[in-house]
């Protein structure tokens, strides 16, 4: 089956169960089914048919997730835009993808409209409105047809279409059904941005079985408290999310405060290195399977490692482990060849999850160069070090930044770090950003012996500044650029 069949499959199956929920409000399968095929006549009547791209900019709701699947009804390929990116954004993807078609509400739909002229605009109201009678679409589509566009932020500044298949997302969505042994009772979390990878498996899981998902409200996902009270009150069975989340979670939710859920079977985490004394609270915390999942969105989930004691006792995050997905997996070193254990090199993937390519630059490569560096490990696994991109010159060394990172959260004072270089040449610095242990203050004289017991001279930082926590982008990334800028600012401040 392809991606769209998979609601169709549940609503004959399961037609009264809930399929997606959101702020009070639900969709059972059979509903979701009947608004779909009424939306994607709709989006036929505006012209959309096989292989057109549609731009779906709104807040996460269930008129979103049914404007999604009606797009796939038509052959046609969804480009998800969260409700918080502004209409100068949007107007650009729609223009890279030359979109058909795009659905927003309100003032987004009064905005897209005066900023889009040629064109078509809908609005996402109609998604939910009482379904018609006319028989759905009928329209071929095959496994390799594009599916959706992720939009990346891109090395130059302009957004990156990364173009993903039917089969790609099967291949993903199937294997981590398996993995999970995911059934009609389970209640995906939906934390990530449907924009974000991450949110493939929490939608596509839950509706290949009759599970239902629950989508976090972007105003809520990183609010400590009221995630842990979603967690408990939507009887969650399986999480997935950025570290970043977990670890707010812990520290201004107060997860650890209170029993786990009886309900939660598993907690996934992927995005990020998590540093493995929050691994090690979690552990002594649930019983559920704790999973560490990695891939970049031109691949979705290429390796996984699931957390056993051993792990624990390391001063790593958990390995990123072995091959997921039915994809290969492999080391490359600078010169070329396969790394061996005990090598560094940069991951290469090849297999059924590897995207299409970029949207409007041509076909991917048969390998999928990751551009991060690991470590194979003896048993053929790997350890995340970091980024290529990370990987920087100081003073004539090459340093990659998160080993540095690992060292500092190594520290019993230091929940989490970043570090980044302000600079060039002879006047690049290593500056470390510190999220300070609860009651803990680490002073930069400490952090730097604590460094200088475990990595080269040239490693060690030269400034450190305390934060109550990391600025992220709205993945849950690290913004670096904003670290940099606030080093800056300290700076001047200090002269």
């Amino acid at each position: 089956m392809n991606l769209h069949e998979l609601v169709i499959h549940s609503a004959r199956r399961h037609p009264d169960r809930t399929a997606v929920a959101a702020a009070g409000r639900e969709l059972t399968y059979s509903q979701l089914d009947r608004a779909a095929d009424e939306f994607a006549r709709l989006l036929a009547v505006a012209g959309v048919g096989r292989g057109d791209r549609v731009v779906i900019w709104g807040d996460k709701s269930p008129e979103v997730v049914v404007a999604m699947q009606a797009v796939l009804r038509l052959g046609a390929v969804y480009v998800p835009q969260d409700g918080t990116a502004p209409v100068g954004r949007v107007a650009t993807v729609a223009h890279d993808c030359a979109a058909r078609v795009v659905c927003a509400t309100g003032q987004r739909l009064t905005d897209v409209t005066a900023t889009l002229g040629g064109i078509a605009a809908l609005d996402l109201e109609q998604a939910t409105a009482p379904a018609g009678t006319a028989p759905a679409a009928d329209t071929e589509v095959k496994p390799d047809d594009p599916a959706f566009i992720l939009y990346t932020s891109g090395s130059t500044g302009t957004p990156k279409g990364v173009s993903i298949s039917h089969r790609n997302a099967r291949a993903f969505v199937d294997w981590a059904v398996e993995l999970l042994g995911a059934g009609p009772e389970d209640r995906f979390a939906n934390h990530a941005p449907l924009v974000f990878d991450l949110s493939v498996l929490d939608l596509y899981a839950a509706f290949s079985v009759g599970a239902s998902v629950h989508l976090v409200p972007a105003a809520l996902a990183y609010a400590p408290g009221e995630l842990v009270e979603f967690l408990h009150r939507e009887r969650i069975t399986v999480w997935y999310s950025v570290p970043s989340a977990l670890i707010l979670m812990i520290r201004g939710g107060a997860l650890l405060d209170r029993p786990a859920p009886e309900a939660l079977r598993a907690v996934l985490f992927a995005g990020e290195p998590f540093p493995v004394a929050h691994v090690r609270r979690l552990a002594g915390w649930t019983d559920a399977r704790l999973l560490n999942l990695y891939g970049p969105t031109e691949t979705n989930v290429c390796t996984w490692h699931e957390v056993v004691p051993a792990d624990l006792e390391r001063e790593r995050p958990v390995p990123i482990g072995k091959a997921a997905s039915g994809d290969e997996v492999w080391a490359r070193t600078d010169a070329g060849a396969v790394a061996a254990p005990g090598e560094q090199g940069e991951l290469i993937v090849r297999g059924p999850t590897v995207m299409l390519g970029y949207w409007g630059l041509g076909p991917a490569a048969e390998e999928y160069a990751t551009g991060d560096v690991v470590t194979v490990l003896p048993d053929g696994g790997f350890d995340y070090v970091g980024r290529r991109d990370h990987a920087v010159k100081v003073r004539g060394h090459r340093i990659e930044l998160g080993e540095i990172e690992i060292g500092c959260a190594a520290h019993p004072d230091v929940e989490t770090a970043a570090v980044v270089v302000a600079g060039e040449g002879m006047d690049a610095r290593l500056i470390a950003f510190v999220v300070p242990a609860a009651g803990a203050r680490p002073g930069a004289l400490a952090l730097r012996r604590h460094l200088a017991e475990r990595l080269p001279s040239y490693m060690i930082v030269d400034h450190v500044h305390l934060l109550p926590d990391l600025p992220r982008t709205r993945n849950g990334k690290i913004d670096r650029p904003e670290l940099v800028r606030r080093h800056l600012t300290l700076s001047k401040g200090r002269s």
